[in-house]
């Protein structure tokens, strides 16, 4: 019995270094980033970078309307941080920071777009769990943000 918990110790170890939660890092930064992406992907006219499609407003006004910032305001801001965070997450360049800004996101739409139970276990638990683990741990060793730690001696 001894022999395998010894074995599980040295596992646990081996996975445990700074190389594999780099690696789990940058796989939970892609995967966030991911999510919100797609997103963004149907806010803006095809072919375009930043035009918002005029639907957008329909569906803040009309399906998201439980939202406390009026669509004009809300629609920009969703989108725009749809595109920026996902590249600085990608990146690892400011991590903690586009984390809490898309778990701010994701909070918004849970308890004022679609408030219930089925949405939070079906879609908002994982950008939720992502962004917290991001939040915590940082960007990891494979990030812009290590790199910048080592320049500044950190």
């Amino acid at each position: 019995m001894s022999s395998v918990i010894s074995l599980y110790d040295r596992l646990v170890g081996f996975a445990s270094n700074r190389w594999f939660e780099g690696l789990a890092l940058l796989f939970a930064r892609v995967a966030l980033a991911g999510i919100f992406w797609r997103s963004y992907k149907t806010k803006v006219e095809e072919g375009t970078w930043l035009q918002i499609s005029d639907v957008q407003y329909f569906l803040f006004e009309n399906e998201f309307s439980g939202l406390p910032i009026p669509s004009d305001i809300a629609v920009p801001m969703a989108t725009y941080a749809e595109f920026l965070f996902p590249i600085l997450l990608v990146l690892g360049l400011a991590t903690r920071f586009s984390a809490v800004s898309l778990l701010i996101m994701t909070l918004v739409i849970q308890f004022f777009v679609f408030p219930t139970w089925d949405h939070w276990f079906g879609w908002a638990i994982m950008p939720v769990a992502l962004s917290a683990i991001l939040i915590v741990r940082g960007g990891g060793v494979f990030s812009a943000d290590a790199l910048i730690a080592k320049v500044r001696g950190q």
